[in-house]
């Protein structure tokens, strides 16, 4: 068996350790190998709970692209394993996954859009001015609400379904990373996490429906077998197989 690439940047931890602690001073950043990570942050002197980091999740890069101390703790939940990367290496580490790239452009994207809705919401106050919503925060409103048109997406060998809404239909598992929940949450089926955090997306238009890889998506998507490029439209008919990773469903319009 082939080493891993990284393997002499790989460090231990036993569950409860402690990996660091918000307002420490880091100079490094850790992408999960095996075990999980679970992230808090102190509020009212309470510790709240950011989520649990799983394999291939990474925390800590703000202190590689800025030199900013820890802005929340970081704990082994169980025995982890996890590659420490400095900037000496951070240039070949994204180079050699570009799905932990686009991730990491997704988080700081998602950054700067909740900075410009709270300068948004600061100015309208300022302004005296009341709206039920500032027009940033309806630009990110999830353009694939419910729909009662019936169509969906039916796993194979499950009895449940996924509603397919109006617009867009974004197919993936929650990220923890970004705080991001996609309208088709795969994480219970995809139990050999062959799916990625966003994986797809069905686009609905003019009154048909077609779908499309994500960039980034590392384990493939099918349609009828035939494996998609990603970024190209491919039309779904009703009955079509749709193979996200390893899972499979299929598609009822």
């Amino acid at each position: 068996m082939s080493q891993h690439p990284f393997q002499k940047f790989m460090v231990k931890y036993q569950a409860g350790d402690q990996i660091f602690s918000e307002g420490e001073q880091g100079t490094t950043m850790f992408v999960v190998q095996g075990g999980k990570v679970r992230l808090n942050r102190d509020v009212s002197g309470q510790a709240q709970s950011l989520g649990v980091l799983e394999k291939g999740d990474f925390f800590g890069e703000m202190s590689i692209l800025e030199g900013m101390p820890r802005t929340v703790s970081a704990q082994a939940v169980e025995d982890a394993q996890l590659i420490e990367i400095d900037s000496s290496i951070f240039d070949k580490m994204i180079r050699g996954n570009i799905e932990i790239a686009i991730r990491m452009l997704r988080k700081l994207s998602i950054r700067c859009r909740e900075a410009e809705m709270k300068i948004s919401e600061l100015q309208a106050s300022g302004a005296r001015l009341s709206q039920p919503m500032s027009s940033t925060k309806a630009a990110s409103k999830n353009t694939s609400a419910s729909s009662d048109s019936g169509v969906r997406l039916v796993p194979e060998g499950s009895p449940d379904a996924f509603p397919v809404g109006e617009g867009e239909t974004l197919i993936g598992r929650y990220d923890p990373v970004t705080e991001l929940r996609p309208d088709i949450d795969l994480t219970e089926l995809d139990f050999k996490r062959t799916v990625s955090r966003r994986h797809a997306r069905i686009i609905h238009t003019k009154g048909a429906f077609f779908v499309m890889e994500e960039v980034g998506a590392l384990n493939g998507t099918c349609v009828n077998g035939n494996q998609l490029v990603s970024g190209g439209r491919h039309p779904l008919a009703d009955g079509d197989k749709l193979e996200i990773g390893a899972v499979s469903m299929v598609f009822h319009n």
